[in-house]
Formats: structure tokens, C-alpha cells, sequence
């Protein structure tokens, strides 16, 4: 094995100290430049490789951002984490990438990991199952920074990267009665999670808005999988919908799938409405026309406003905390186009 070469090695190959060695290896202009250039040409000569991480340790860094995601296999985390990396690799940070599968006691078991792993900050959006945020404090008391992301927490200490959620629900029900929709039906999640209980705040005040009386046995909450879709579809056909909003365009994927299979026409008969602009929307026939989430501007976003307090930090400035609105819009497409049709 051979060993590896260190600047005591370069010092005593060049007859000097090891701090000009370490000095002129990180370009200190203390240093002359044409003993930089030369302890330069002995390092590569000699085959030394700089220890980044003995580095960051003398600085009190790792130069690692910790990710914690609440799934891994959709279109729009996998956009959020292109953003995130983009910004990310260009500031010489390193990514180590967790996930709750949905659920709070993995979530909790991640953030612990993370912290052990010493990462510098952390980007989050919360499983469905999260209630409490205790196991983020160990972070805040340590002054290691924490960004959310899509689904977050209602602290105020937080720092936040959403949608409106509330006008995307508003502006898909509001198009769907526009269509000459009157009993939409309603398929979304756990509506304790912020972004569930906006989309679907946006849709009764949309119904209120239009005189349109809100009916409970129009609002099904599930998992958003496909045998949970279905059973959902099945259970809420018994109420003779005219559209379906769908706060996931998978669920509403499926739900088209379904509609299909029993005889209904899509959307001469019933009309669908997706979230998240996802590939299958594009794919499925008819069309589904769905929000537009913006995912890659979402993950810059929240690796911008995460490193800069993580430089921040490093000048002793306290930043407020903020909750950064990203744009997003509809996309229309045949599966809600009832009147066209």
C-alpha cells in the first residue's frame, strides 16, 4: 500500500516549513509566486491529493447538505433535487440524500442520522405522517440552518419554499365550474399536511364563491395510490360526480383509467383534474390537464436560501426567517375541456 503524501512530506523534500506548504497550496499571497509555483509542481510531482476532509474539519464544516425527502419516486422530488444539486455543487457542497417513506418514525430516525453526520444544513418536506417538528430542534440549538420545502411546518421560526396552494385549488375548481361542473368531487390526502389542507381550502372557497353548496360526501381523503384511488372512485361514482379534482396526477391517472373502464367518457361525461404537472399527465389519454409545480426552481430556491445562511452564520448575522412563494399555473388539457367537448 503506498502512503500517502502530505505536506511534511513536500516541506522536507523542499527543505521549508510545512505552513509555507500549507500557505502556498491554498494560493496565500503571503506567499511569492514563484514558491507557490514550485511547492505546486513538487505537490503533483510527488502525488499529493488534498484531505478535504481534514479541512473541513479544521474549519468546523463538512461541506454537506443533508436532504430529507418524504418519497424519492416522483417526477417533481426528483426535479426538486436537480435544483437543489445544481445550486448546490456549483458552492462545492456534497449531498446526502434521506427519506421517510411517509412516515414520521423513519423521519425522526433520518434527521438523527444527519445530525451525527454533521451535515452544515438541512432541506426537508415533511412525510404525511409528521405531526410534531421536535426532532428538528437538536438542529436550531446547534445554529445549523433548516429549509422546507412543498410540505412544511406551520412554525413561523422556520424558513419556508411553497406554492400558493390555496390559489391552485381555487383556480383548478374555479376552471372546472367554468366547464359547467356543479358536483366535483374532491380526492387529496391527509389534510393535516399544509399543502393537502390549502388545495382544499381553495376548492370550498371556490364552491362558496360560485354558490355552489360544499357536500362532504364529495371530499374523499386516501393515500393517492392506485388501490386506494380506485376504491376512492368507486365510493364517490355512488354520488354521480360531473368532475373529479385530484391533488396528484397518478391518482388522477388512474381515476381516468377507471372512468374509462366503467363507460364514462373523459370529459364529455366526467370531467379530471390533476397536481403536479408529472410525465404521465402527458402521457395518459385523454390528456390531463393539471397544475404546473414548478420542482427545479423550488430545489434552487431552498439550496439558495440555505447557503446563504450558511454564509451568513459564518459572519454571525442572525436571519430572519421567510416563506418563499415559488409561481405556479395551470396547464390545460383535454381531460377537463367539458364544454369543447
Amino acid at each position: 500500500m503506498h502512503k500517502e503524501i502530505t505536506i511534511y512530506d513536500i516541506a522536507k523534500k523542499l527543505g521549508i516549513s510545512a505552513t509555507t506548504v500549507s500557505r502556498a497550496l491554498n494560493n496565500n499571497p503571503i506567499i511569492n509566486v514563484k514558491t507557490r509555483e514550485k511547492i505546486n509542481l513538487t505537490a503533483k510531482e510527488l502525488g499529493y491529493r488534498h484531505n478535504t476532509i481534514a479541512s473541513n474539519l479544521r474549519k468546523q464544516q463538512s461541506k454537506t447538505i443533508g436532504i430529507l425527502l418524504h418519497e424519492v419516486n416522483s417526477s417533481f422530488v426528483t426535479s426538486v433535487l436537480a435544483g437543489i444539486e445544481k445550486i448546490t455543487t456549483q458552492e462545492g457542497y456534497d449531498l446526502l440524500i434521506t427519506h421517510s417513506n411517509e412516515t414520521e418514525i423513519r423521519e425522526v430516525a433520518n434527521t438523527k442520522n444527519l445530525l451525527s453526520k454533521r451535515v452544515d444544513g438541512l432541506i426537508v418536506s415533511l412525510s404525511l405522517t409528521t405531526k410534531g417538528i421536535e426532532h428538528f430542534l437538536p438542529f436550531t440549538k446547534r445554529n445549523i440552518p433548516v429549509v422546507f420545502f412543498d410540505r412544511v411546518p406551520d412554525d413561523p421560526k422556520f424558513t419556508k419554499v411553497i406554492i400558493d396552494n390555496f390559489q391552485a385549488g381555487y383556480q383548478a375548481t374555479i376552471h372546472l365550474i367554468e366547464q359547467g361542473c356543479s358536483k366535483i368531487a374532491h380526492i387529496t390526502a391527509d389534510l393535516y399536511r399544509n399543502v393537502y389542507r390549502d388545495r382544499f381550502e381553495g376548492y370550498k372557497t371556490a364552491l362558496k364563491n360560485y354558490h355552489i353548496k360544499y357536500n362532504k360526501k364529495l371530499l374523499y381523503v386516501c393515500d393517492l395510490d392506485k388501490d386506494a384511488t380506485i376504491k376512492a372512485v368507486n365510493e364517490l361514482l355512488i354520488q354521480k360526480p360531473d368532475a373529479f379534482f385530484i391533488t396528484n396526477d397518478f391518482a388522477a391517472a388512474v381515476c381516468i383509467e377507471q372512468l374509462t373502464q366503467k363507460g364514462f367518457k373523459v370529459p364529455e361525461d366526467i370531467a379530471v383534474f390533476g397536481f403536479n404537472n408529472d410525465v404521465i399527465g402527458d402521457l395518459i389519454r385523454p390528456k390531463l390537464s393539471t397544475i404546473d409545480y414548478p420542482g427545479i426552481i423550488m430545489g434552487e430556491m431552498a439550496a439558495k436560501e440555505l447557503i446563504r445562511q450558511l454564509k451568513n452564520k459564518n459572519k454571525n448575522i442572525k436571519l430572519p426567517s421567510n416563506t418563499f412563494v415559488i409561481p405556479m399555473s395551470l396547464i390545460i388539457r383535454e381531460s377537463s375541456l367539458k364544454s369543447k367537448a
